[in-house]
């Protein structure tokens, strides 16, 4: 199964102030602020959440196909991808912009002071899905991420248009989007993804109920943090998967988009949904205990071992044989 990944490619540079920002505010001066912090630390590290479902897939095997677009800077990133399993080469190279990024300054208090640079994924709406489609050998689903709004649009219409399947992942973009953009996006996915914030969000601004988005949509996959995943069909019973135990939790940057690389995979394997909600929970289990969303490291026998007592020895012989030694 061929699963392309469309979605944000960015850099994070990511910044450590060892004093409180509020100390340096000055309260009758806020209208002419002019600072600047002597930072202790710089941590720069790959992201964009279709980047980062892409880096999973390809940790796990599903030889994924990252759409999207990024700059001339993208080099050294695209072949930290190819060494980890991902199809780059429908990553659009922008001629006059730098690869998002997103800069951020951190006190000792935990308040940040950031800025998003989108650069070069603006481009990612001059992206053919059918150019992507006939390089590969044809596009059996489509997962369309946090992007450029306009990319979104049209790799949703393109998707429809050409009856290639797709999966609905707002993520990020779903507060800048109004209720019509979100109908557009999700109304004929055969997978719409959320966590239970962004849950009530499609609701409350498409103004449709969840029944009547399940009259839209194939499947609804909702994850509950701790509590694991949720998954609705019409007509058909609930599947409710719960996480494996963490060893740690150290940060939750990320721990969404490994999900959807954990699950993606699965559908890739052709294993029923529980089981590819069981993959996707165990690989965020593994991010939420690594600093970064690509710095974790699959290791096979430790990642089935694990498998094996969150969810038991028949869901573990199953993906053993997908995921290999």
């Amino acid at each position: 199964m061929r699963i392309a990944v469309t979605g944000s490619i960015a850099t994070d540079h990511l910044m450590t102030f060892p004093g409180r920002f509020a100390d340096q505010l000055v309260a009758d001066q806020l209208h002419t602020v002019s600072l600047s912090f002597l930072v202790d630390a710089l941590d720069v590290r790959r992201g964009g959440v279709g980047a980062n479902i892409c880096f999973g897939m390809g940790q796990l095997g599903a030889q994924p196909i990252l759409v999207g677009a990024a700059g001339n800077d993208f080099g050294e990133y695209r072949a930290w991808l190819e060494r980890h399993g991902v199809d780059t080469a429908s990553v659009r190279i922008s001629e006059v912009m730098h690869t998002a990024r997103f800069i951020c300054t951190t006190d000792q208090d935990h308040n940040q002071i950031g800025s998003f640079y989108t650069g070069a994924m603006s481009e990612a709406r001059l992206i053919e899905l059918q150019h992507v489609a006939e390089r590969v050998g044809g596009l059996d689903l489509v997962s369309i991420g946090a992007d450029d709004p306009e990319a979104m649009i049209r790799h949703t219409e393109e998707c429809r248009t050409r009856g290639i399947p797709f999966a609905a992942d707002f993520s990020q973009q779903i507060a800048r989007m109004d209720g019509e953009d979100i109908r557009v996006l999700l109304d004929g996915a055969a997978f719409l993804f959320n966590n239970e914030y962004e849950k009530g969000l499609i609701e409350t601004k498409t103004g449709w109920s969840g029944a009547e988005i399940l009259d839209r949509v194939g499947t609804r996959v909702t994850t509950l943090g701790a509590h694991g995943v949720r998954i609705e069909r019409k007509g058909r019973p609930d599947i409710e998967v719960h996480c494996p135990e963490e060893d740690a939790k150290v940060d939750p940057t990320g721990v969404g988009d490994a999900f959807r690389a954990g699950f993606l995979s699965g559908l890739s394997w052709g294993v029923d949904l529980e089981r590819a909600a069981q993959v996707g929970n165990m690989l965020a289990t593994l991010v939420i205990e690594t600093l970064g969303t690509q710095e974790y490291e699959l290791r096979r026998g430790h990642f089935m071992e694990r498998f094996t007592k969150a969810y038991g020895d028949a869901a573990a012989a199953e993906v053993q044989q997908h995921l290999g030694r």
